[in-house]
């Protein structure tokens, strides 16, 4: 969002726990996930709400198949980077499998080296009633959360694959209950992974604070997709909620080709490219062989 002084000066404002709370029913939240410099700086000038430094790097980023192993150095790492290049939206550093799960004392330790070490505004971690009570503490701890329901990506082995979750009435009565327990809990936002538009309806109107979806239909506060997906610079899969706003894989590998085919046929670099010095210097040289 900018703003205007006097008609003269236009400037970004920046985006706090604040903004995306008062979002909620007043306009539509957006969020990516980053990880790196240049990504980050190009979304924050394009003035997204937030971005998210998603365990996704460990698929899109390190080649894995699922997310489970990615560590806290290794969200750190990419946090820092993405922190640097960010102005005005808010970094989201994601808490990585087994970062949270053994006790309430890691969960918040890992949250506070999250923001301290890698300058990240609010933390996110996947669960539902099973995280309350870590919830809680990193939020008496001064740190913004958000949580994460429905298909929770560090489950994989326990939901037997990257299903939709929420489609028995049993479940869907849990996923609108822990949404429930979650911001009662204190977190500001919650994120809504791969569960039906409709059941999602009901949830984003159960709560006060914002639902930010992902495969969860469009009746949200806001959405959330990672960046490599949208952009179609990752060809693994496409998930059937992925829209692809640019084929920008095949983009770059089209300018490879060229850069290859430029260097094969001696193109590349030309005159434009390259540093002069002075002749009589390199007669010398030569005279010196």
């Amino acid at each position: 969002m900018s703003i205007t002084f006097r008609g003269f000066v236009e400037v970004n404002m920046k985006k706090t726990i604040s903004t995306f709370l008062e979002a909620k029913g007043k306009r539509k939240l957006s969020m990516l996930t980053a990880y790196d410099y240049s990504m980050a700086k190009l979304m924050d000038e394009a003035e997204i709400d937030s971005i998210l430094v998603g365990d996704s790097l460990g698929m899109v980023i390190q080649g894995y198949e699922d997310t489970l192993s990615v560590t806290m150095e290794d969200i750190i790492y990419h946090t820092k980077c993405v922190t640097r290049g960010v102005k005005n939206a808010l970094v989201i550093a994601d808490m990585p499998f087994m970062s949270y799960q053994i006790s309430v004392y890691d969960a918040v330790t890992n949250a506070g080296r999250l923001v301290k070490e890698g300058g990240a505004t609010a933390i996110k971690l996947e669960g539902g009633s099973s995280v309350l009570e870590e919830i809680r503490a990193i939020v008496k701890a001064q740190i913004p959360v958000v949580g994460h329901i429905g298909l929770t990506p560090q489950s994989i082995n326990a939901f037997g694959g990257f299903k939709v979750q929420g489609k028995s009435e049993e479940d869907a009565k849990r996923l609108i209950e822990d949404a429930k327990k979650i911001e009662e809990a204190g977190a500001f936002c919650i994120v809504v992974e791969c569960v039906p538009e409709e059941l999602t309806k009901i949830i984003t109107e159960s709560v006060s604070i914002p639902i930010i979806g992902i495969g969860a239909g469009k009746y949200t506060d806001g959405q959330v997709l990672v960046y490599q997906d949208m952009l179609g610079m990752f060809g693994d899969f496409a998930p059937k909620f992925v829209k692809k706003y640019a084929n920008t894989g095949e983009i770059i590998k089209e300018a490879i080709k060229s850069y290859i085919k430029e260097i094969e046929e001696e193109i590349f670099p030309a005159k434009e490219h390259t540093f002069k010095i002075n002749s009589e210097i390199i007669g010398k040289l030569y005279g010196n062989n």
